[in-house]
Parts: C-alpha cells; structure tokens; sequence
C-alpha cells in the first residue's frame, strides 16, 4: 500500500525516472525523457512536450555505453542477457514478468513433484547488472510499440493481479540495439471457448492454477450428497494436444493418481481418470518405435488416449469433430504456440505463420539494429531457410548466437545505433538439432537423439531413457541454486510423496 501511494505521487507530479517500476537496488538520478545528461536534455528542447507525457530513457550520449533493450525473459532472451558483455554495453530488459521459467521441468511442479520456485529464475540472478549497473534496469512493463527511426519503444507497466491496481504508467526507452525475445502465444486455432475454459501450460502462473483446481476437484468428489455423474465429471481430467507438454503433463498426472491419490483420496480413487486428445499422432516428431512405446505405456497408465478435433469447449464439456460430448474437472490446453497480436501488429516484415522475418543474422533486414530471436522470429522467405521450430533449445541457441554478435559489433565499433554494417556481423547463425526428450510417467522416458526425422539415429525409451532426462534436465537448470531445490524436491517425493497441500 505504501509503494502504490508513493507511485501515485510520482505520477501525479509527472516525475520521469524508472525507479518508479525498475527492480534495482542502486540509487540514481531521474532520467530527463530524451537524454541522460542536463546537456542533453537542453539539446533536445524541441521535444520536451512529448517529454512531459512520456518520460523514459533516452538515447545515449557519445562516450556512454551503448544500450541493448530486450523484450522478453523467455529461453532466448535469457541466454542473451546472460552472455551479453555489460562492460561494453548498458542492459534493459522490458517484460512484464521478472523471471525465466524453466519449462521442461513445469508440468512436474502441477502435481507437486517439484515446487513452484524450482522452475523460476530471477532476471537478477541471470544477468546481476540489471540490479547493480547505473545504467542497466529490469523494468516490469510490455511494450506496446516500436519507432525504428527514432530508436525507440513506447511501453506500459504491468499491474495485473494486484488489488490496489494502479493506472498504466507510459513512458520510452530509447535503443541502440533492440532485440525482440517475446516469445508466441498458445494456439486455440479459433475455437470458441478455448480462451475461456481451458488452463494452458506455459507459465508459473498457469501451473498453480492446474493445481489448485486439480486439488479443489478432488476435495469437491469427496462431498456427501454428489451425484456419481457429477462426481466423475469433476475427477476427470482432459489434456488437448499430443505434443512433449501434453504427453508429459498426462504421464505426471497419471503418476499422481497412482501413486498418491489412490492412497490419500481412497474414497474417490475409482473415479479420477486422465483422456489425452489429439488430432493427428502423439509426439508425431519422434521416432516411430518411440511413439509406439509412448503410447503403451500411457494406456498401461491408466490415460485414455482420443483422436479427434475439439470444435466446441463449454464451461464443463467439450465437443469433438464427431459429435461426442466430453465431460470435464480440468482441461488443460497445450496445442502448441502462434505469434502474439502484438508481434502481428508490428511494422516488420513477416516469416510464414506471423512471426518477425529475419535474416541469416536473426537480424530484421528492413530496420537498423532491430533483432529478433526465439519463438517471435522465424526466416524469411527470401534466405531460402525454414522456419525453426518453436523449441527451447532453438531459443537458447538464438541467445547465445545473438550475445556473441552483438559483442563482436560492440568490439569492433558498431555498438552505437546506425553504425554497423553487413561485414560487421560475422559468420550467420546456423542450427543444428540436437535431439528431444520426453517422459511418460512410472520412472519411464524416451531420447530421440536424430538430427531430423528423416534421419537416422540414436533411440532409447525406458528407465535408462528417464535417468538420462532427469540427469539432463538438472545439468540444464540455471543457477546451482535452483539445482539444489529439483534434486530436493526429487529426493523428499520419492520419499515422502507429492505435496497434496491446496495453498
């Protein structure tokens, strides 16, 4: 309550500064909108009533560092933060959540095999100069728009969820180098009520919620005076869509039933019961045997596996292209992912399915130093390359490729806007595929170690399978930190069980 009035104030009085919305923890002097010294601010009178209404960043003066702005904390923004050398270059990050997720490890935190913190990384721990470089902030905000000729971006703060919701605060953040790392959003392909009833799996956020309602079910079946239909209705849990997420999700959740609800829930255990939906072939990416093995072990699990199309979700049934009706407790959407309305409504030139075109170099070709890497970017047409698919591994390595050359430019004199060229760049960025993962539940998994799908390859699926994902998976974590938490985690579940807790 405090901080929201002291925000208030500020901007009622229209004082500029992100210290207002900046996670930092160093002292400094409010930005003027246009410059970051009073010499600047004086040069730059031309523009003070846009100043007064949208305070922000403003460009960097000579002598300065040059500032990178990334959007986003996914896997590709990330890795680029954590590499991008901050002695060279000033860091802010504009997103409007203040951690990366560690999603390969999220569906097990639904069930309780793993808590919620041991997934989520702090942008501070990632890249430290966010919280101690003068020029360096994490602000917790979207942008809502893009200048290339001004090298700027407007932005909005982010207040969702709070009680004592404050009204947006506007302001822009001038770039020498911009990178979009924003990510896509989950695809409903149209489908009416999807947006509505249906809880996806790609944040902290939607995993808490599965769990909640997930654990709300199971104490609701419980009640005298249920019906046996509505009572079945609440225990059944519906995944919608084949993929790793889906697959894994279904295998945790049978996980759960088996070796926890059936004992702490004796009452109900007759009930609960997992379907998985998909249209085409589950883990239709992986070798066949694999898929074949896939599917074994989920219907020896308990999981009832559907082929069909939803064409209708309502508030406790979904609609197959069949005209069957299926009743629902949980549904949990994960069909894979499309670009963002907002990444749609930029100026830029698009890749097919909407992503930001960009080039060998991840480089939008019709700007100057604008970037984007991660499931926001795809190639255009004209490099003669396809479209990578939506993967972390794909996103991480952008990041890392992106880090390197945007270090090598400021090396070599191009970190300021509008001073670098073709030949500063260095060798394009190219992709090599280094295999998938996926664990089906009962101390099982599958590696796929092809390059492609036509190629051939590496293959194993069984407990060897899982020790070797958990194994990469816990290598693969971020800081040794959130490494303690997994294999904790791991360890007091084998022991004790999963956290039946509903906080």
């Amino acid at each position: 309550m405090a901080a929201s009035s002291l925000l208030r104030s500020l901007t009622r009085r229209g004082c500029a500064g992100p210290s207002a919305f900046a996670y930092r923890y160093h002292q400094q002097q409010p930005w003027s909108p246009f410059s970051t010294t009073a010499a600047g601010a004086a040069a730059a009178g031309t523009r003070d009533e846009a100043a007064k209404r949208f305070p922000g960043l403003g460009p960097t003066a000579k002598g300065e560092k040059a500032r990178v702005v990334v959007l986003g904390t996914g896997w590709a923004g990330s890795r680029l933060m954590k590499d991008l050398d901050t002695h060279g270059y000033d860091m802010v990050c504009v997103a409007p959540r203040n951690h990366m997720v560690f999603t390969p490890l999220l569906a097990s935190t639904c069930v309780g095999t793993l808590e919620f913190r041991s997934v989520a990384e702090p942008i501070a721990r990632i890249q430290p100069a966010v919280s101690k470089s003068p020029g360096s902030y994490f602000l917790l905000a979207r942008c809502t728009g893009v200048d290339p000729d001004s090298h700027t971006i407007d932005c909005e703060t982010v207040t969702d969820g709070e009680k004592d919701s404050l009204e947006p605060w506007k302001f822009k953040v001038a770039y020498d180098k911009l990178v979009f790392a924003c990510g896509a959003e989950a695809s409903t392909f149209g489908i009416h009520g999807v947006t509505d009833h249906a809880i996806f799996l790609r944040e902290v956020h939607h995993a808490q919620e599965i769990r909640r309602r997930l654990l709300l079910n199971l104490m609701l079946s419980d009640v005298p005076g249920i019906s046996e239909e509505e009572k079945r209705r609440l225990l059944h849990c519906v995944v919608v869509g084949g993929g790793p997420t889906g697959v894994e999700f279904s295998g945790e959740l049978s996980d759960f039933i088996i070796r926890d609800v059936k004992q702490r829930y004796s009452h109900v255990k007759d009930y609960i019961h997992v379907t998985l939906i998909e249209a085409n072939e589950i883990l239709s990416s992986f070798d066949v045997r694999l898929r074949q093995y896939a599917i074994k072990q989920l219907i020896k699990s308990g999981v009832r596996l559907v082929q069909g199309i939803v064409k209708d979700v309502q508030p406790s049934k979904i609609i197959l292209d069949n005209g069957e009706e299926v009743p629902y407790g949980l549904l949990v959407w994960s069909t894979g992912v499309g670009a963002s309305p907002f990444v749609k409504s930029l100026p830029f030139p698009k890749s097919p399915g909407g992503r930001i075109g960009v080039n060998e170099w991840l480089r939008v070709p019709s700007v100057q130093d604008v970037y984007a890497i991660g499931d926001c970017s795809g190639f255009l047409e004209s490099t003669g390359k396809e479209v990578l698919p939506a993967l972390a591994q794909v996103a991480e390595r952008q990041g890392k490729y992106l880090a390197s050359l945007l270090n090598h430019v400021m090396k070599a004199g191009g970190g300021h806007a509008n001073s670098v060229t073709e030949a500063d760049l260095g060798p394009p960025f190219v992709y090599k595929h280094l295999g998938s993962m996926a664990t089906v539940g009962r101390y099982k998994a599958l590696v796929d170690l092809r390059k492609s799908k036509e190629s051939r390859g590496i293959s194993l699926a069984g407990f060897v399978s899982w020790f070797i994902w958990r194994s990469a998976y816990l290598t693969r974590v971020i800081s040794w930190r959130n490494r303690f938490y997994v294999a904790i985690n791991w360890l007091t579940t084998l022991l004790f069980g999963r956290d039946i807790s509903r906080i």
